[in-house]
């Protein structure tokens, strides 16, 4: 794929180029692996000359750690809001699942397969990896109010449950995300024992505590 072209070698704005180079980096990551992907790649990607990536980001990791926090710091955001209304935990549950099911779902590039990548584990990911652990905390804390026994177990099968659709991602595109989206919303407040008879008055006020 040629570089998107630019007039002067520069986008018309700041952010344009930044986002730029954040969507090359995206595309080359998930399409060529991170350890394979250079930055001079992903200027010329972008359209741009490699000195100007180093004006927005340090290095590749500082690339790469903006796209997984993305990927999670939007559904924390949710989580918060979601805490401070009133509803039922349960609506509250089904609305955080949809959210970050639409987010992992409806970016270009499957985002979440990143997760896989061994530098993850690096220091430098560090703030990522505790605003994961924040998020399924942010889960934890609404099953524990929707079952009795066996929390840890419930959270981790809903965790594990929305970002699957990482998995499902590499396998094949998901054409309608919307109602991909409610369908795992759905299967989430089942594993906590919820009926599909309930599931209608959930949908209702889950769509309406986020805003969907």
């Amino acid at each position: 794929m040629v570089g998107r072209p630019r007039a002067t070698g520069e986008s018309a704005g700041e952010r344009d180029s930044r986002q730029d180079l954040l969507d090359a980096a995206a595309e080359l990551f998930v399409e060529r692996g991170y350890a394979a992907t250079s930055t001079r790649a992903v200027a010329e990607r972008a359209g741009l000359r490699q000195a100007s990536l180093y004006h927005y980001f340090a290095g590749k990791e500082d690339i790469l750690a903006v796209l997984l926090e993305g990927t999670v710091l939007p559904s924390l955001r949710m989580a918060g809001a979601l805490r401070e209304q009133e509803g039922s935990a349960a609506a509250k549950l089904w609305a955080l699942c949809r959210f970050d099911l639409e987010l992992l779902c409806a970016g270009e590039h499957n985002l979440g397969a990143l997760y896989l990548l061994p530098e993850v584990s690096a220091p430098r990911f560090a703030e990522f990896r505790a605003e994961r652990v924040e998020l399924k905390e942010s889960y934890r804390a609404l099953v524990a109010q929707l079952v009795e026994t066996d929390v840890d177990t419930s959270a981790d099968l809903l965790f594990g449950l929305v970002e699957g659709v990482i998995l499902t991602r590499r396998e094949k595109s998901i054409p309608d995300v919307a109602a991909f989206a409610e369908a795992g919303a759905d299967a989430g407040v089942r594993v906590v024992g919820r009926a599909d008879a309930d599931l209608t008055v959930i949908r209702a006020e889950g769509r309406r505590l986020s805003g969907f």
